[in-house]
C-alpha cells in the first residue's frame, strides 16, 4: 500500500514568502498578457505598506509590435516601461505619475533624472526631425534633455499620439484591491544602454481616505538592460 504524503507550505513562512513573490511575478505576466517571443523577462518589483509596484522595460523591439501599428517608440529613441500598480489595502491609492522618473548614470559623478513623456510628448519626440551631432563619436555624451521639441504634427503624429495614450497608464487613482497597469514612455535618444544602471523612481503616493503618505519605491532596472 502507498502512503500519500501532505505537505503544507503555509506552516512555514520562510518557504511560504518565496512561493508567493514567484506567483505574484507570474501572475503579472498572465495579466499582461502572453509576451512576444524573446521578451520572456520577470518584471522587477518593489512592495511595502500593502502597495506593489512592477516594472519591466520593453527593450525588445517586438515588444511594440501589439501597442503601435505603424511607428515604435523605440525606433525613435524612446524606451516603453510596463508598469502595474497592485493595492491591497482597503484604501484607495492616488499616484502621482507625473513624478515618476527614470533615474540613469551618465557616468560616475554624473546621476540624471529623466522625466516621463505624456502621448503628445512622445509623438513629438519619435517623429522630429533627427539632427546628427557631429560631435557625437568625440568626447562625453550629451546629458539626456528633459524635455522634447515639437515636429510636424499630421495623421501620423496624430495615430502615434493616440497608441500611446490608449496604451498609457489610464489612471492615476488605484482602488482598494485592484491593479492599475500600463506604459511609460522615457525618451533616452537610443541611448538603451543607461538601462544598465536604471532605476524606476515613484515618490508621490497617497491613501486617499486616511491621507497617508506611503513611503516611495525606487525599484532596480539593471538587469533589464541590454546586454
Amino acid at each position: 500500500m502507498t502512503r500519500k504524503v501532505y505537505y503544507n507550505l503555509m506552516r512555514n513562512p520562510a518557504i511560504a514568502l518565496p512561493c508567493l513573490v514567484v506567483c505574484f511575478a507570474f501572475a503579472g505576466i498572465l495579466v499582461a498578457g502572453p509576451p512576444p517571443q524573446g521578451s520572456l523577462k520577470a518584471a522587477s518589483l518593489e512592495s511595502h505598506e500593502g502597495f506593489t509596484v512592477s516594472a519591466l522595460p520593453w527593450t525588445d523591439p517586438a515588444q511594440y509590435k501589439e501597442k503601435f501599428s505603424k511607428k515604435s517608440p523605440f525606433a525613435g529613441g524612446v524606451v516603453a516601461v510596463q508598469v502595474a500598480f497592485r493595492n491591497d489595502s482597503d484604501d484607495s491609492v492616488r499616484v502621482n505619475l507625473e513624478r515618476i522618473r527614470l533615474t540613469v548614470q551618465l557616468d560616475s559623478d554624473n546621476r540624471q533624472e529623466v522625466v516621463s513623456l505624456n502621448s503628445e510628448e512622445l509623438a513629438d519626440a519619435v517623429l522630429k526631425p533627427k539632427v546628427k551631432d557631429p560631435t557625437a563619436s568625440r568626447g562625453p555624451r550629451l546629458p539626456i534633455p528633459v524635455g522634447s521639441s515639437k515636429g510636424r504634427r499630421d495623421k501620423h503624429w496624430t495615430e502615434l499620439q493616440t497608441e500611446a495614450q490608449n496604451a498609457s497608464v489610464p489612471t492615476s487613482v488605484v482602488a482598494g484591491h485592484s491593479t492599475v497597469q500600463g506604459l511609460l514612455y522615457f525618451d533616452l535618444q537610443n541611448q538603451f544602454d543607461l538601462l544598465q544602471s536604471a532605476h524606476l523612481y515613484v515618490p508621490q503616493l497617497m491613501q486617499m481616505q486616511s491621507g497617508r503618505a506611503l513611503t516611495f519605491f525606487d525599484i532596480d532596472l539593471s538587469r533589464h538592460g541590454p546586454q
